[in-house]
C-alpha cells in the first residue's frame, strides 16, 4: 500500500509518502508513522479507522479492545482514496490524515516499510499544538535567526554558556524544512529487522 501520511491544520504542509505491507499491524504502522514524520512515541496515540478507536497502550493512557499487534491493514478491506486518522499527544492533538493512495505489487528486492518522499520536518514535541507551531514558526523566521545570531556574536562579554540553550533552539528551528529521506530509512530497516529478530527469538 502507498500511503501518504500528513499533518492537518499545518501550513506549509508537513507531509510523508510511505509504502508498507498490506499485512503490516497497526502496531507496525504506528512505529512507522513515529519514525517517518520523526516524533519520539513519548505520548499517548490513537487511530480512528471506520469509526472505530485503535492504538499501542502506553503506560497511564487509553486502553484498546483490540490487539494492534493482531490487527492488520488488509483487515480493512481499504478503497483506493479512502482515508483514516492517527492522533498522537492528545494534549498538543496532531492529527494525521492517512490516505490510501495507491495498491502496488510487492517489490522482493525492497524491505518494507519504506518512506519514498517527504517535505518538512517534525514540530518539536510539546510545542503546543499546529496554531502554536505556526505562530512560533513565523516568530523564529530566517531574518530573526541571522539577526540573533549576529546579536550573540557581538556580545564579547557573553560566554557561550550563557547561550547553549538559545542556539540549541535557533539551529533547531533553522533547519525546520530539512527532511532525512535517507535517515528515516535506515531507522525503519532497523525497526524491521528489530521486529523479525524479536519473532525469530
Amino acid at each position: 500500500l502507498q500511503l501518504r501520511i500528513s499533518l492537518r491544520e499545518i501550513s506549509p504542509e508537513i507531509w510523508r509518502r510511505v509504502l508498507v505491507l498490506s499485512s503490516s499491524t497497526l502496531y507496525d504502522l504506528h512505529h512507522t508513522i513515529q519514525i517517518a514524520v520523526g516524533w519520539s512515541d513519548y505520548h499517548l496515540n490513537q487511530f480512528l479507522i471506520h469509526g472505530k478507536s485503535y492504538g499501542v497502550y502506553h503506560d497511564g493512557g487509553m486502553s484498546f479492545s483490540d490487539n494492534p499487534k493482531k490487527v492488520r491493514l488488509s483487515d480493512f478491506g481499504f478503497r483506493l482514496k479512502e482515508r483514516f486518522v492517527y492522533e498522537y499527544d492528545f494534549g498538543d492533538d496532531w492529527e494525521h490524515d492517512i490516505r490510501i493512495e495507491k495498491k502496488l505489487p510487492l517489490d522482493p528486492e525492497k524491505t518494507y516499510p519504506i518512506c519514498t518522499e517527504g517535505k518538512r520536518g517534525c514540530p518539536p514535541e510539546d510545542c503546543g499544538g499546529s496554531w502554536r507551531f505556526m505562530e512560533l514558526q513565523q516568530h523564529f523566521s530566517p531574518y530573526y535567526i541571522a539577526n540573533r545570531l549576529m546579536e550573540i556574536a557581538k556580545d564579547k562579554e557573553g560566554a557561550e554558556d550563557d547561550y547553549w540553550e538559545e542556539l540549541q533552539e535557533l539551529e533547531e528551528w533553522s533547519e525546520m524544512d530539512a527532511f532525512d529521506r535517507k535517515e528515516v530509512n535506515l531507522q525503519l530497516k532497523e525497526y524491521t529487522l528489530s521486529q523479525e529478530k524479536e519473532k525469530g527469538s
